[in-house]
Formats: structure tokens, sequence, C-alpha cells
């Protein structure tokens, strides 16, 4: 998706479990053909209080005369009572113009979408749902710059009503929702370019950049220095995209320019705790199943994107089943700080001897770059530069 610099090694993959590639690839829902290239796609939130699957999502495109903001609808999945999970194409229900490509887009609310563009734009687009429209409600423009030109935003987390946002320039800035002003700059977090940012906790995010760096901010300080740094060993591979474990955020995930799985474990060590070969070109977006993250999902340039799942039900303790406190290689005790947990997830296991991780193939044969992938629930959707968008209905989580 984005222009990158040549490619570096990469560090040894020590602590690599045993990994197993499924043959077989699971059947995705025929491309729906949209005539723009995909950068982005995510799900409109659904209530945590309510068992129903998503049926909203949202895209952003790029590299086209005219980008878009799209959202769309996969309508109700029980509607038609076909067992495949695939009833028909995505609808376009309504889409808004978008200055520039929209290099990274979230829900803040069940309305409203924030995207950060390649003018340094930041802009919170409302989806009116009564009328099916959407607008511009709030806008930040060049909030990304060099002293002389514009400088893309990369990267935005959302934890309402506060927004995080990252750039080329090396800038961490804090909006508010409603709030005029920008809340707060960090300069020069980064001398490199930031490409992605997650919250960690409440009051903290995780960022990381083209060194090989992911680096924890507590935004309760007023310093303007990152509480801890992370780094890849041997050469700077730029990392690309980063995830936080769900249940246990000691727990993060990141990808970059060499396609390999960084999982790190924050509360020890400044390296990643294990390196996995996951994609032969860029990885563009890890994510956790978010309340099932045995499970994780990877997209790349490569044209791939992958299932990882790190042991059958079956060799789960009973009540690790269903919600997963967990996700990548075997279990051993520990206890927690803050909890009574005996078991410590199965992506920190240092015996790859027992480590048990399966990857599947999602999506048929590719060759253009995957840029951008969701899953809630049992639904999964992903965006190309093949100007297609996929949706499975039926992810096996």
């Amino acid at each position: 998706m984005k222009p990158t610099t040549s490619k570096g090694d990469g560090g040894a993959a020590d602590t690599s479990p045993d990994i197993q590639m499924r043959t077989g690839c699971v059947s995705m829902e025929s491309a729906k053909y949209v005539s723009l290239k995909i950068s982005k796609t995510r799900w409109r939130p659904v209530s945590h209080s309510s068992l129903q699957q998503p049926d909203i999502f949202a895209t952003g495109s790029w590299d086209n005369e005219d980008n878009k903001v799209s959202v769309w609808s996969i309508g109700d999945p029980g509607s038609l009572g076909l067992e495949d999970g695939f009833e028909g194409d995505p609808q376009l229900i309504c889409e808004h113009k978008h200055d520039g490509d929209v290099l990274d887009l979230q829900f803040l609310d069940q309305e409203r979408i924030v995207t950060v563009s390649s003018t340094g734009a930041v802009t919170i687009f409302r989806h009116h749902q009564n009328s099916q429209t959407v607008s511009v409600s709030q806008q930040w423009p060049r909030a990304h710059r060099y002293p002389c030109d514009d400088a893309p935003g990369t990267g935005v987390a959302c934890s309402s009503p506060e927004i995080v946002t990252v750039g080329e320039d090396g800038r961490i800035i804090v909006f508010r929702a409603d709030h005029e002003g920008v809340v707060r700059v960090i300069e020069n977090a980064d001398s490199s370019t930031l490409h992605a940012v997650t919250y960690l906790r409440t009051t903290e995010v995780l960022t990381v950049n083209s060194f090989g760096q992911l680096k924890l901010w507590d935004l309760r300080q007023q310093n303007n220095s990152p509480s801890q740094v992370l780094s890849l060993s041997g050469d700077r591979v730029p990392l690309y995209c980063v995830d936080r474990h769900p249940n246990q955020q000691h727990i993060v995930a990141t990808g970059g320019q060499d396609g390999m799985l960084c999982v790190w474990d924050v509360r020890q060590g400044s390296m990643p705790f294990s390196l996995m070969e996951a994609h032969s070109a860029e990885m563009w977006e890890v994510h956790f199943h978010p309340t099932n993250p045995d499970h994780l999902f990877t997209c790349s340039e490569d044209g791939s994107l992958l299932h990882w799942e790190t042991a059958s039900p079956s060799e789960r303790p009973s009540f690790l089943q269903g919600g997963g406190s967990s996700s990548m290689t075997s279990r051993s005790a520990m206890a927690p700080a803050g909890g009574n947990q005996s078991i410590m997830s199965a992506w920190l296991c240092g015996d790859p001897s027992k480590s048990r991780l399966e990857t599947t193939h999602m999506l048929p044969s590719q060759t253009l770059s995957v840029n951008s992938l969701d899953v809630l629930g049992q639904c999964l959707v992903c965006g190309t530069d093949g100007e297609a968008i996929f949706v499975n209905r039926q992810v096996p989580v």
C-alpha cells in the first residue's frame, strides 16, 4: 500500500512456536469490486451487552483521483437463513469525499468515524443513521505538518471522547471530540516516521516507528519522553502496525517491513518475546480477536490474509473456552499482578516444543496488497489494492 525503503533482515526467531500451516483456504465471500483502492476497513462497534453480530462497516480509499469514506451494510446475518453465512454483497449505504488518502480510520463511537489523511488533516465524520448520509462533523486541517509542507498522518486511536494521532512528522497529537483546539502535542516524539498508534490503557498509548521501535507513552506525564522503549535487535526494520491483547494488555503484537509477526511482553525485556515468519512482504495490519484473543489476524502486501490460532478449543482449559484469556504458544503457571489466574497467555511461551500454533489462509490466491482487515464477532472484512472488499460472516473463532 505504502512506499517503503529497502528490506532489512530482522532478528533471529529464537522462541518461534511450532507453526502448522493449514493447506486449505477458508472460503471468503466473493469479492465486492468497488472501483477504489481500499486502504482501511473497520466494523462499526456493537453494544457489549448484545450478542448481535456487526452489520455495518466503513472503508477508506487511497491512491485514487477522488478518495472516499464509505459506509456499508451486510444486513442481518440470520435474515435469510442461509447456512454458509454469505448472503450477497455488502451494500453501499452512503459515502463522502475525502481530501487526500485515507491512511487510517477508526470508529469513535457508533455514529462517528475518525480519519487521518495524507494531507495531514484529522477529520471526524458523522454517519446520520436516520437519513443514511455522512457529513464532516469536525476537522483539524494540517494537524500533522513539516515546517514548509504537509506531513501525512499515519495512525489514529480512539478512546471516546479522546483521539490520538501520529504522523510522518514524528508528532503525537491528542484531540477531544467536540473540543475545538488540540488538547496536547508531543512535538518531537520521534525522529523517524511514526506508523501506528494504539491505546494500551486509558492513559497510555503505544507507537511503532521506522527504526523498529515500540514506544510506550504515559499521557498523564507532562514530559515529552516515552516511559518505555522496546526495539528489534539487529537491522532497523520499520514496524508498520501494532495491536494489544484485549485481556492481557502487557501482550502486544507488531508487524512490519520484513513480514514477521512479533509478540512482545512490555512488562519485561526490551526485545520481542517471539518472532514468527508470517508474510513474504510488508505486514500492514495485525489484530487480536477482540473477545477470543487466542485468534489473531494479519494482512500483507504479499496479497495474503492469515488467521493465527494457538490451540484447538479441546486443548484449552474449559474456563478459557469461549472467552479466551490468551493467545500464542503454550500454557505455563504464573501469578499475574492483580489477578488470580494460574494461566499464562498462550502467546508467551519460552518453550517452542510446547507451542501449538496453526495458521490458515483466509483468501484465495491474491497478487495485490491486502491493506486492511477488521474482525468482530464472527465477521471479518478486508480491503485490497485490487479494488475489492471481502467479507466472511462465519470466521471460526
